[in-house]
Formats: C-alpha cells, sequence, structure tokens
C-alpha cells in the first residue's frame, strides 16, 4: 500500500493544488501573528525597567498625600498631563503628551541625544523622533497649555526613550503641577516605603507591568486568531469539498484495488495517510511561507514607521507547534469522512458506471433541522435587544448569528441550488444557452454546490457584516464627534479680546471655507450654595447665529454651559453667579464637553454688557483641508489666542475607525481567498469528472467559446449566489450587533442603522468577478480536449 500512496501523491497532485493552498494560508496566518506579537512585545518591553534603575520601589497612581510623603523623601514622580503645544512656527497638536525630567541625575533615566538635562523649571527635553518629526531643536521656545496656565518652555536638549514611558516632550515636576489635569501614573521613591499606599519593590513592580504589558498585546494577538479559526474552518469546508470530489471520481480505482485483495482497512489506511503526507508537506510550507511573511511584514512596518514599537522577532515554540498542529489536524478532520461514505460502497458497486457521487439533496428531516435553527438564531438575535449588559447583548448576537449561520449550511442543498438555477435564468436572459447549462449542472449535485459555496458564504457574511457594523458605529461616532466638537477651528482669546482685523487674516487662510467673530467678555463666576469662595475669572461667549457650527449649538436663556475643566466642582443643576462691571445675574450649570470658552446665550450676555468685544473667532474648514497643517497656519496668525482643533480630533476617530475596519477586513480577505481557491478547485475537478459530457456537448455543436462561456457562467452563479446569501446574513447580523452598541454604549436612541449600500454592492461584484477569475485555467482544460478524445474518457 506504501507504493499505491507514493503513486497516488504523484498521479494526483495536481488536483490538491487548493487543498494546499488553504492549509498553508491559515497556518501562515497564525506564524505571522506571532510574529507581529513578539515584535510588539520586544519593542515595547525595550527599556520597561529604564526608571526603576535607581529606585528601591515605586507607587502606581499614588494619591496627592503619597506623593508629598516621597517626593520629600527624595522620590520622583513621573507625570503625565496631555496639553496644547505650539513652537513659534505652527501648532503642534491639542493634545500632545508631556511627562517630566528630574533635575537630579539619579532620576534621569532618558537617553540624552543632545544639548543637556533641565536644571530648572521653565526648561524641558523634547524626544528626539518628535523634534524630528515636528522640526523643533535645541534652543527653541515652546508654548505648552492653554488660557491662563499657558507655560513657555526652553527645549534645553533631546532625548530617547522607551516606548512603555515615551512622551514627547517632557518638563520638570514644579512645571507639571501647574495644569490642573495632569496625573501620576508611577511614583518612584528612593526608600522602602509602606505597604497603606500600595508601595511595591523595584522588581516585583517592573515584573507585574511586564506580566501587564503581556496580557494586552496576547488579547490582540488572540483576537487575531479567532480569524486565523475562521479562516481554518474555510479551509476544513474546501479540503472536505476537494476529497469528496476527488474520492468520488477515484472509486473505480479503490474498488479495483478491493477487488485485488486489498481489505477497507487497508484501503482506509492508504487514503488517510495520503492526507496526512499532504496535511504534513502544506503545513510545513505555511510555516516557512508564514515566518518569512513575519520577518518580512516587520521590517517593511520598521521602514515606514520610525515610531513604530516593534523589536525583534522571535518564534515561540507554543505557536509553530499550535500552528502544525492544526494545520495536520485540519486536513485529516476534513479527508475523514469523505472516506467513511466511500468505504460503504462494495467494490462491484464502485466499478459500475456512474456520472458523480451522491447526488441526493437534504432530506426532510435535515430542511426541518434548518429551519428549526434559523429561527432560534434569530429569536436570540432579537432578544439579545432586551438584555442589559451592552458586552453580554453583543455575545449572544454573535451566538445567535452563529447559530443561524449554522441553519443556512444545513439548508445549502436546498437553499443555493434554487438560488442558482433562479439566477441562472436571469443570466439567460443575456447570454443563453451557456447560463441556462450552468445552472443545470450546479443543480446536479446539491450537496457539492453547497459546499463550494458555503466556504465563500462564511467569508462574505464576516465582511459584509463587519463593513455595515462598522460603517453604523461610524456614523454614531460622527455624530457624537459632531456634537462634542461641533465647530472645525475655535480660536479663543484668554483676557484680552482678538484684534479687530484677526477675522480678514483668518479668512484669507488657505483651507479656511468660512469664518465668524464670536462675542464675548471676561465676568467672574461663584458658586450658590456652596459656601463661601473667591469670585474667580470666567471669560464667557455667546454662539451666533451662524452656519459655521456643524450642529445646532445655541443656549438656553438662564444657563451656562461650562468645559469640564472650568466645571471644578459644579455639577448639572448647580446654580452660579456671572458677574460684570457691578451687573450680576444668576445661571443654571450644564457641563459638557465643548472646545472654547463657557457659553451663555446672547441675551444674559446682554444682561451683563452692552459693549461686548470678539473673544473668539469660530472656523468651518474646507472639506479637504489638512485639519494638522490648518491648525499650525491659524496659530501662527493669532499666537496669543487658544486653538481647539474639532476638525483633528473628528479626524483622529475617522483614522481609528478606518485603520480598525480595513485590518479586520484584511484578515478576512485570507479566508475568501481560500473559498475563491476551493472554487476553482472545485470547477477543475468537475471539468475532469464530466469530461464525457462536456465531449458530447461539443459533439452536439457546443463551440469552445460556449463552453468556456458555460465553465464561467458556474464559476459566477456559485460566487454571486454565496455574496448576495452572505451579505444578506451579514447585514442582518450586523443590524442587530449594532442596534445593541448603539442602544447601550455610542450613541443611545437617536443612533441609526447605516448600510453602507455601494460597499456591499462591491462586494458582490468582486465575489462574481474572483469566481469569474477562479474559472479561466479549469475552462482552458475543458477545450483542449477534442470531442473524439473526450467520448473516449471512462
Amino acid at each position: 500500500m506504501r507504493t499505491v500512496l507514493f503513486a497516488s501523491l504523484r498521479t494526483y497532485a495536481r488536483r490538491y493544488a487548493a487543498a494546499v493552498v488553504a492549509v498553508v494560508a491559515a497556518v501562515a496566518l497564525i506564524v505571522v501573528t506571532n510574529a507581529l506579537t513578539s515584535a510588539t512585545k520586544s519593542g515595547l518591553q525595550a527599556g520597561l525597567d529604564a526608571p526603576f534603575q535607581n529606585a528601591v520601589g515605586g507607587v502606581e497612581f499614588p494619591a496627592d498625600e503619597a506623593i508629598e510623603k516621597y517626593v520629600d523623601q527624595g522620590g520622583w514622580p513621573m507625570g503625565t498631563s496631555y496639553q496644547a503645544v505650539r513652537t513659534e512656527k505652527k501648532q503642534l497638536g491639542d493634545r500632545v503628551p508631556i511627562g517630566t525630567v528630574s533635575t537630579e541625575s539619579r532620576w534621569q533615566w532618558q537617553t540624552l541625544e543632545a544639548g543637556r538635562f533641565p536644571t530648572a523649571s521653565g526648561e524641558a527635553v523634547a524626544n528626539a523622533a518628535a523634534a524630528k518629526t515636528h522640526d523643533v531643536a535645541v534652543g527653541d521656545t515652546i508654548r505648552v497649555g492653554s488660557g491662563a496656565n499657558v507655560a513657555e518652555v526652553t527645549v534645553v536638549g533631546l532625548v530617547d526613550a522607551p516606548n512603555m514611558w515615551s512622551s514627547n516632550l517632557y518638563v520638570t515636576w514644579p512645571q507639571m503641577q501647574e495644569w490642573s489635569d495632569s496625573y501620576v501614573p508611577m511614583l518612584l521613591t528612593a526608600a522602602t516605603g509602606s505597604a497603606d499606599d500600595d508601595w511595591v519593590a523595584s522588581g516585583e513592580l517592573v515584573d507585574t507591568l511586564q506580566k501587564r504589558l503581556n496580557n494586552e498585546i496576547d488579547v490582540v494577538a488572540y483576537m487575531v486568531l479567532i480569524f486565523a479559526a475562521i479562516a481554518l474552518f474555510v479551509s476544513v469546508l474546501v479540503i472536505t469539498n476537494t476529497f469528496t470530489i476527488l474520492f468520488a471520481q477515484r472509486m473505480r480505482d479503490f474498488a479495483l484495488l478491493r477487488a485485488m485483495g486489498a481489505t477497507k482497512r487497508q484501503v482506509l489506511r492508504s487514503v488517510r495517510r495520503e492526507a496526512l503526507v499532504l496535511g504534513v508537506l502544506a503545513t510545513l510550507l505555511g510555516l516557512v511561507i508564514g515566518a518569512l511573511l513575519g520577518w518580512g511584514i516587520v521590517a517593511v512596518v520598521r521602514a515606514l514607521a520610525e515610531n513604530a514599537p516593534l523589536g525583534d522577532v522571535s518564534y515561540e515554540w507554543p505557536w509553530l507547534v499550535g500552528a502544525g498542529a492544526m494545520g495536520v489536524l485540519t486536513t485529516l478532520v476534513a479527508s475523514w469522512l469523505p472516506t467513511r461514505r466511500l468505504m460503504r460502497l462494495s467494490p462491484l458497486a464502485a466499478l459500475r458506471p456512474q456520472e458523480g457521487f451522491e447526488v441526493r439533496g437534504a432530506g426532510r428531516l435535515r430542511i426541518a433541522l434548518g429551519l428549526g435553527i434559523v429561527l432560534a438564531g434569530v429569536a436570540m438575535m432579537f432578544f439579545a435587544v432586551s438584555v442589559n449588559d451592552p458586552f453580554a447583548g453583543l455575545m449572544t448576537v454573535l451566538l445567535g448569528g452563529s447559530v443561524a449561520f449554522v441553519g443556512v449550511m444545513l439548508l445549502g442543498p436546498v437553499l443555493v441550488p434554487a438560488l442558482v438555477h433562479l439566477a441562472g435564468h436571469a443570466l439567460a436572459v443575456v447570454s443563453g444557452t451557456p447560463a441556462k447549462l450552468a445552472s443545470a449542472n450546479a443543480g446536479r449535485n446539491p450537496k457539492r454546490t453547497a459546499a463550494t459555496a458555503a466556504s465563500l458564504l462564511v467569508g462574505v457574511t464576516l465582511t459584509t457584516g463587519v463593513l455595515t457594523g462598522m460603517n453604523t458605529i461610524r456614523g454614531a461616532l460622527s455624530d457624537e464627534m459632531a456634537a462634542q466638537h461641533p465647530i472645525d477651528m475655535v480660536l479663543q482669546s484668554g483676557t484680552e479680546p482678538i484684534a479687530a482685523d484677526a477675522l480678514g487674516r483668518v479668512e484669507k487662510v488657505g483651507g479656511v471655507d468660512d469664518a465668524v467673530e464670536v462675542p464675548g467678555a471676561v465676568a467672574t463666576i461663584e458658586p450658590v450654595g456652596k459656601g463661601e469662595s473667591a469670585p474667580l475669572p470666567l471669560p464667557v461667549v455667546a454662539p451666533p447665529v451662524s452656519d459655521v457650527p456643524l450642529k445646532e449649538i445655541s443656549v438656553d436663556e438662564g444657563t451656562i454651559v461650562l468645559p469640564y475643566e472650568a466645571a471644578d466642582e459644579l455639577f448639572d443643576g448647580d446654580q452660579v453667579k456671572l458677574a460684570l462691571d457691578g451687573r450680576t445675574t444668576t445661571l443654571e450649570v450644564k457641563v459638557d464637553a465643548i472646545d472654547g470658552a463657557a457659553r451663555v446665550s446672547a441675551e444674559t450676555l446682554a444682561e451683563l454688557t452692552q459693549n461686548p468685544k470678539t473673544y473668539a473667532i469660530w472656523v468651518r474648514a474646507a472639506r479637504s483641508a489638512d485639519a494638522e497643517e490648518l491648525g499650525g497656519s491659524l496659530s501662527a496668525i493669532l499666537p496669543d489666542a487658544d486653538l481647539a482643533n474639532g476638525k483633528a480630533d473628528r479626524a483622529w476617530v475617522e483614522l481609528q475607525l478606518d485603520v480598525m475596519t480595513w485590518a479586520v477586513v484584511g484578515l478576512l480577505a485570507i479566508s475568501v481567498l481560500i473559498a475563491l481557491a476551493g472554487i476553482a478547485n472545485t470547477l477543475g475537478l468537475s471539468v475532469l469528472e464530466r469530461g464525457r459530457e462536456h465531449a458530447l456537448l461539443r459533439a452536439l455543436g457546443l463551440t469552445r467559446r460556449q463552453l468556456r462561456r458555460t465553465l464561467a457562467a458556474e464559476a459566477v452563479l456559485l460566487s454571486a449566489v454565496a455574496a448576495v446569501v452572505g451579505t444578506v446574513l451579514g447585514v442582518f447580523i450586523a443590524w442587530r450587533g449594532s442596534e445593541v452598541l448603539l442602544d447601550g454604549v455610542v450613541a443611545g436612541d437617536d443612533a441609526r442603522f447605516d448600510m453602507p449600500v455601494l460597499q456591499l454592492v462591491a462586494v458582490v461584484l468582486v465575489a462574481g468577478l474572483a469566481g469569474l477569475i477562479s474559472c479561466v485555467a479549469p475552462s482552458k482544460r475543458a477545450v483542449k480536449v477534442s470531442p473524439a478524445e473526450g467520448l473516449a474518457l471512462d
């Protein structure tokens, strides 16, 4: 039987192409995930212990009392804040990460690249990579902060820091304390501390941080492995279909072996050894390709993004062993059922002329079971909306979608051929006889047709579901971001009015579509009913009636809208007194995330002053304008005004959604490609199986061109039907899932389901086109056989 094994592998090597491609792609995806995970770990963990070199221990997120206590004992707080930063030339950003640097050498854990470390407040060092990007050099003066908390610091050095602790700019601790929104994620101590302060020794603290970082990276890796599992599942479908067709075509060979004395066990053992050899070879190839791709992808990312936190690639044996085991087991499992069905036939029955292998469709029990499972899955998805916990609700939707998908798979032998037959009649209006023949061919073996379409159905369902869900979430987040940042750019004055000619200069800046002056004044604010406190100065503006804002932002009379940073201990519904030039009015507080100064109604501003000045300019940017570049230009015109760049904030959120969407779609594309390889292989094997039939059609007058069109129509019909069914399933699952998310997490009852029609149409068209491409090689082989040669085939 060993001779039979090697002879079979040599004879049928080309027919196993799709199975090999499926296993190689799935295994390679797991190995690439290992490469990216290891590179990310090594990059982020490089220098993780650098700040602790001279520390005895530390406290994570210490209380103010602990900070004061340990600083007095010689400790060092690693403060962090996010502030607006601008140079004399341009705005570097509205929320730039700022860290702390010590004036004592023992706490200067950053690596000095140029210049020196600060020796006093008012001096700072900049991250060398960020300084290169923003054209910042030693000796430059940088304005940090906004409003009354603006500070000017001089860059005295450039430093390099580990990714874990990296910031764009480092200032002294006294400088950091001037900003109310700063916090201390880590406090380093020079001596042993108290357990009451959650003090931990340096070695133990570094180990904890390392484990936490590993877990966070591994979570991402596990998410990627979900897509690898999907690719493996699709691989099982493709390989199972391949073995089913191939073994059906080899029935006469197996029957002859049985007739010559081989037992069932010997034939089965030979076939399964054949699958094992195929799985091992494909797995080894997948491991090699995955390792090379992993190194290559990391190298490309490093070359394109210098700041990417990627270190050296190190392949870990659990990943490689796991990938190898799954590749081999996938092939063995996929070959198990076809061989069991095959050996049920007697040698004499298998030697009889047969056109195919198990051409029956689905039975009544299967249809009833499929319908019941589909209805159960749909019911679960509708029930998910009533679940209070959004995460549990989303999991219920995904579980219900999976259950419904299994039901559709069970109904496949009925559903897919029926849809192919229906689509074939529609296509026949355009292409005539080839489409009719194609739909008839697809319906002759319903189970094979359903299995071929099932692999593509998985990928399309997931892809369209992701696209639809992300598009809906994008719309909800865009509405939410537009509500939080309804103005593209806000130039806000602090205590002095904006110059009279500022509006004209702003309107001349390239990228500005429209601008409007906003009247306001500097009043004093005092809480009502919260004890005695000194009135504090507060710039207020009254939103004008203008089309510059993206959304309606008018303020009700008797209300003041305070930004979170100005609210301090005030909450919605509190009362405050607003006073200016001896005039006083009591207002109800509403705290919100707004750009610029506190807002009051025009009537309230008129009560406070009869002579309001311009304290802000609101800007609508052109759609094509670069947010960061435009912000820098406006800051250069009005360097004394604070810039709130709402367009940049919205663009950042959209960028994250784009990255997430395309990353997921890219991973799912692997399973789609595997499925298309399966369709090509199925057509190729079908061409071999139907050689006599094609020859008879050619003898009856079917031209080579018509035969190619028949095979092309069959591939397109299979792909398009799978794409349409998958799109319907994906959209339905995304509808239920996004409803759970939007109602519970993102945007509440005002959110709307937003279906990306053009993208979904593109998915169907691409699937059909890919199916057309997949039939090129099989159709070429089919037309090369002359009618006489074809009629002589077994």
